[in-house]
């Protein structure tokens, strides 16, 4: 074996390491923690700055939120290592399949096609019209 080879072999590995402190460093791939309520209000507010939210129900797992503003429900639910927001209209997310503790909301998106959110009950006794 010639000693380039080892040189270069050396240098790769080192480069490697050196790209995975800066990862460990950097936290890059922290997951989000779980969701509560001011946690949820924030991301809303970020991904809807114009919507009131008149009633917002969080997952008991932390793993997803749904809210409602006006006509629309405001669904955040966790894909990868964080929390993606849409919007669907509230007779959707009424409708949607409550089985086990789970409400599951399809989302009709391609990126996150289904919000799976654990709630005690569904829909709200007070805003379900």
């Amino acid at each position: 074996m010639d000693p380039a080879f080892f040189t270069q072999l050396a240098l790769s590995a080192a480069a490697v390491g050196v790209l995975v402190l800066v990862a460990a460093w950097a936290k890059i791939a922290r997951p989000a923690g779980p969701l509560d309520e001011h946690r949820a209000r924030e991301l809303l507010a970020e991904e809807f700055p114009n919507r009131a939210i008149d009633g917002i129900w969080i997952g008991s797992d932390g793993c997803g939120a749904l809210a409602r503003s006006g006509g629309l429900a405001l669904v955040l639910c966790r894909v990868g290592d964080g929390f993606v927001a849409r919007q669907i209209p509230w007779g959707q997310a009424v409708s949607a399949t409550f089985r086990g503790g789970r409400l599951s909301i399809d989302l009709s998106d391609i990126a996150a096609p289904r919000a799976v959110i654990a709630l005690p009950s569904w829909p709200p006794k007070d805003l379900a019209a």
